[in-house]
């Protein structure tokens, strides 16, 4: 069998739907860094670390961020239940998968500027086969983004409830999980308070 590259078999899915609570109620997909909304900057990041094919959960204001942000070839999902949590968003994302021949999935988080393509990379080539685990570290510290083969979707679907996305179910499957070194190439901050905002660039 021909060997195809794992970008063809591991797709991006891109978690943009927080409204942004602790920042005054600003979509955290529409927030500014380096002249572009930040939803915008994450999808590059994900193609420039080889993730051709990308799908972007939006929820709140996404009408908005649709038409604000340019996300051409994107699969854009809508996840009316975005404010219970990311475990929702992660839920829609699996699902806006299902139908497709991916093997696995990358997840990335819309308010993590400070992970880029080098991490990205790192933990797409990690990728196996459909049984693949596999999350970046940060000083040994399991972080984003992480890779899930496509053999966990629906047990991690299963228990991501709440704010609670897949960590569950990798406490329950630690000993299965290839963690990927990311402290030398990323930083893995969070965009969540009006302090954070100074870590965007123009």
């Amino acid at each position: 069998m021909a060997h195809t590259r794992n970008s063809d078999l591991v797709v991006g899915l891109l978690l943009a739907a927080g409204g942004g609570r602790r920042l005054g109620g600003r979509p955290k997909a529409l927030l500014t860094h380096r002249g572009r909304p930040l939803v915008e900057h994450a999808v590059g990041v994900l193609r420039a670390g080889g993730i051709e094919r990308v799908h972007v959960v939006l929820g709140a204001q996404a009408a908005d961020v649709r038409e604000r942000a340019a996300l051409p070839g994107c699969v854009l999902v809508d996840n009316p239940g975005w404010a219970d949590g990311m475990g929702s968003s992660l839920r829609a994302g699996l699902t806006s998968l299902a139908g497709t021949d991916a093997r696995a999935v990358l997840v990335s988080l819309v308010d993590q500027p400070g992970i880029g393509p080098e991490a990205v990379a790192r933990v797409a080539a990690a990728y196996d086969d459909e049984g693949s685990l596999v999350t970046a570290a940060y000083d040994g510290v399991r972080g984003h983004p992480t890779l899930f083969g496509r053999r966990h979707w629906t047990d991690i679907a299963a228990g991501a409830s709440g704010d609670r996305g897949a960590r569950t179910y990798l406490k329950a499957h630690e000993d299965e999980i290839t963690r990927v070194e990311c402290g030398d190439v990323a930083q893995p901050y969070d965009i969540d308070t009006e302090a954070d905002l100074a870590r965007l660039e123009p």
